[in-house]
């Protein structure tokens, strides 16, 4: 992260926040930007990595740069929270709402992801457990081969894996009601257990990315496949994750 670990560089942190949160004074806001500007470079990279070459990236570092500034206006160090986690949240969500707005993926590849999510939920549904590339395939009637094609055609469509089924939630965040609380425990617990029957290549994966920050290209360096088919397993398990949650919603309506 950007914060460096000198207990001298944290204590002029702690007083740059006393100093804003207290005064909102512009030249203390103007270095807790500097600061943390490098967040919204981490951020808006990671989405890039699975996002079509003309979508400008420049784009999204300015989203997410409005996102980090919302940040700092909410944050409330008194909380003791680490504010680094409540940045990325926002920042992340300043970005995908701006892609979201622009609907930037194409109606067919739309129609395309539902089918194949939908196709894969039933099968793995009725095999009780994750379906092989040649079920899935016979599914849909088409080849393997053209199973990979569409794969990889899919991999912009998992931008947002999750973001509808399940909201990042923060310590500051507004009070949420006990109800969509369990709800969302449920909904937390239910993404666990769907991830440990992930196929192993594909749960190493997601862990190697979402929870220990690596690129696709170094997952591919320590799993010695192609980056490309580390974007294949990426893509096959968000689907499969996304099929799992589709079930609960189903059940809760």
């Amino acid at each position: 992260m950007c914060v460096q670990n000198s207990s001298s560089t944290d204590r002029e942190l702690l007083q740059l926040w006393q100093t804003y949160h207290e005064q909102k004074e512009p030249e203390a806001k103007a270095k807790l930007i500097e600061h943390y500007v490098p967040l919204v470079k981490l951020v808006s990279g990671r989405i890039a990595i699975g996002l079509p070459q003309y979508i400008d990236k420049d784009d999204l570092t300015s989203s997410g740069f409005f996102g980090l500034l919302d940040a700092i206006e909410r944050f409330d160090p008194d909380r003791g929270f680490k504010f680094e986690t409540y940045a990325v949240a926002r920042i992340r969500g300043a970005i995908l709402d701006s892609l979201r707005a622009q609907d930037w993926l194409p109606s067919s590849l739309r129609q395309k992801a539902k089918q194949y999510e939908q196709v894969v939920a039933q099968l793995e549904s009725r095999l009780g457990r994750s379906a092989e590339d040649e079920e899935i395939a016979s599914a849909l009637g088409i080849t393997t081969a053209q199973l990979h094609v569409l794969l990889n055609q899919l991999n912009a469509s998992t931008l947002v894996p999750l973001d509808e089924f399940v909201r990042t939630e923060t310590p500051n965040s507004e009070f949420i009601n006990p109800t969509q609380r369990i709800e969302e425990d449920e909904v937390k617990e239910i993404l666990a257990e769907a991830i440990d029957k992930l196929p192993e290549k594909e749960r190493l994966v997601l862990s190697l990315y979402y929870y220990e920050g690596l690129t696709l290209k170094e997952i591919s360096l320590i799993m010695k496949l192609s980056e490309a088919r580390i974007s294949q397993l990426h893509t096959k398990a968000i689907f499969r994750l996304r099929g799992s949650l589709s079930r609960l919603k189903s059940s809760l309506l």
